[in-house]
Formats: C-alpha cells, structure tokens, sequence
C-alpha cells in the first residue's frame, strides 16, 4: 500500500514540474543551462549587426539618413530612377495624386513590398509620420538603406499639402502644463521583457518587426498629451539648449536623447512596465516616429506624438530648422499623376 502512495505522489508531482519549469523559460533538460531573457538575446543580436537607434536613425556609416527631402525639379529624373517609391496613403488620396511610379500599398505589407523592390525603397504618406515609423522597421528588418520622404506629399505640391497645412498650432503658448524648468532627474527601469522562447537573436527581432508591424502605427495627439500629461511617461527628445529654449510638456517630461541607445545601457531610463505609455516627441513626428518602432520592438509601449512641436507650438521663437513652412519645408511644386 505504501508503494502504491508513493507512486501516485510521483505521478502527480511530474507534470507539476514540468509546467513550473516551463514557466520559467527553462529547458527541460536539467543538463542545460536556463534561457536568457528573449531581449537580451536581441538586444545582442542587434549591437553586433549595427541595429543600435543611432544605426537606425543615420543608417549604415552615418550616411543614408532616414528621411530624404523632395528634389528640386531639375533632379527629379534621377530622383525617380532612383528609388522604389512606395506609397501607404488611402487608395482615394493615391489616386488623387501621387508620385509618378509610385506604387500605393498598405502599411501592413511594407516588408514584404520592400522585399520584392528592385530600387532602394522610399516610403510616402501624408505628412512623412507614418512613413518614418515603417522605415525604422525595415531598417530592423533587413533594409538598411530605406528612406521615408520628408514632409510626406504635404512636401511634393501645395495640392497635396493638407496634411502639414491643417495640424500646426499654438496650444502650449501660455499653457499650465508648458514649462521651461530643469529636466528632472532620471531613474533606471528594468529591461523590458519579450514573450518570446527561442535562443536565436535574429528571429526573435523579426517576430518583433512582424508584430510591430501588424499593431500599426502608435500615437498620441499633442493636445492630449498636453492636457493630460500624468497619462505618460513623456521623452522629450530634443537637443539640451532647445529644451530649455523652446519649453517643453510639464516639470515630468524628461530628455533622453543622446542616451537612448542599447549600447551604454541609456534605454533604461525609460520606463519599461507594459502598462505605462512611453511617449516621444521631436520637432516634426518624424525623428519620434523612428524612435518609437524601434522602441516598440524592443518591447516598451511606445507612441509617437503627432506633428511634434510644430503641432502645439508652431510659433515658438526658437525654431532654427524643422518648423513647417519656412525654408526648406515650403512645399514643391512637383508633378502629380493620377
């Protein structure tokens, strides 16, 4: 009888330890070591294969940005010779007019557009928000020298320039939550964690990507964060003499710029617990919108905050580039087909 409780006390105990083991992401095999955590096996993968923000900002040695302004008309031939042009704006406003060549795709089916592109790829929308966020995820996806245009089509023609020409505003003028104070302190967070099980680096970033893509681009508007800046942990990403010139959202938004990297460990400084939502802004959307998919393929909550200052604060006397409208962000007035 005795024999017969022990062997029923065995029986049970088995799939228990199987299942805690399992939950722990250890190998069933007491003979091999406990998985590292899927971001650190990533996060590894992408310092040796130049995947760091800064990488991915600046492309490969620095030289391919990620944005690429609309030519001036004289160079437009060889503009066009140059690029797969993909456009991810609605089928109505494609062919209302677009870009001679362009071909009008889904945002969903960027990566496997770009994989069968003959030409180096620039991605088009409205405003060159959406267009940056999918080039930072094929620049992660095996598409290095992808380019987003700047400005978007608000940049190609005034026809097509509502975009930009709609969403510029002066909300933070004046406004409770708009300060000019210190940046506060920064904490150190924990990494951010991947539910993922595999040991190779390189599918885990490509799950990621696939996922990124798939959730679609994530933003927040410049009046929400404004007038509810305790529902963020807010990234202002700005240069130290022009957070200070230009202001920024509330005593809380902090300035992680040039630290926001893997190597050096400066993304800890963000906030990594699932249910906070990071939010990033820039000058234009465009630099917060690269940042944030490469933030949400590590595994933050991140959102981009559309238009960036020139969204809340467009007539701040600190501009010097990047301010909608002046310079060398005047529209075009380059051909549209339809």
């Amino acid at each position: 009888m005795k024999k017969v409780k022990l062997f029923i006390l065995a029986f049970l105990c088995v799939p228990a330890l199987f299942l805690s083991s399992c939950d722990r992401g250890e190998d069933i095999n007491p003979e091999n070591p406990i998985l590292e955590p899927a971001f650190t096996t990533m996060k590894t993968y992408m310092l040796d294969n130049e995947l760091d923000l800064t990488n991915v900002i600046s492309g490969p040695g620095g030289e391919v940005k990620f944005v690429v302004g609309a030519p001036a008309e004289a160079d437009l031939p060889a503009f066009l010779a140059k690029y797969s042009i993909l456009d991810i704006r609605n089928a109505e406003a494609f062919n209302t007019g677009h870009i001679l060549g362009a071909k009008n795709v889904a945002f969903a089916d960027i990566l496997t557009e770009a994989d069968q592109a003959s030409k180096q790829v620039l991605v088009v929308c409205y405003s060159g928000q959406t267009a940056c966020y999918a080039t930072s995820l094929l620049r992660l996806a095996g598409h290095p020298n992808a380019q987003a245009l700047k400005w978007g089509m608000s940049g190609w023609n005034p026809a097509t320039a509502g975009s930009w020409n709609g969403n510029t505003g002066d909300e933070a003028d004046g406004h409770t939550n708009w300060s000019y104070k210190d940046a506060p302190a920064v904490q150190i967070h924990d990494d951010p964690f991947i539910d993922i099980i595999s040991t190779d680096g390189a599918e885990i970033l490509r799950q990621r990507v696939a996922i990124v893509i798939e959730n679609g681009f994530k933003t927040a508007s410049g009046t929400d964060v404004l007038n509810s800046p305790q529902n963020y942990f807010i990234n202002n990403y700005f240069v130290e003499g022009d957070y200070k010139d230009f202001g920024h959202i509330t005593d809380n938004a902090y300035r992680i710029k040039e630290e926001l990297k893997l190597e050096g460990d400066g993304y800890k400084e963000l906030d990594s617990d699932k249910n906070t939502q990071v939010i990033t802004y820039c000058y234009t959307g465009q630099t917060s919108a690269v940042t944030t998919a490469w933030l949400n393929v590590l595994g933050y909550n991140a959102y981009s905050m559309t238009f960036g200052m020139n969204g809340i604060f467009h007539s701040n006397p600190a501009w010097s580039t990047n301010q909608w409208g002046v310079g060398s962000s005047v529209p075009k007035n380059l051909p549209l087909v339809q």
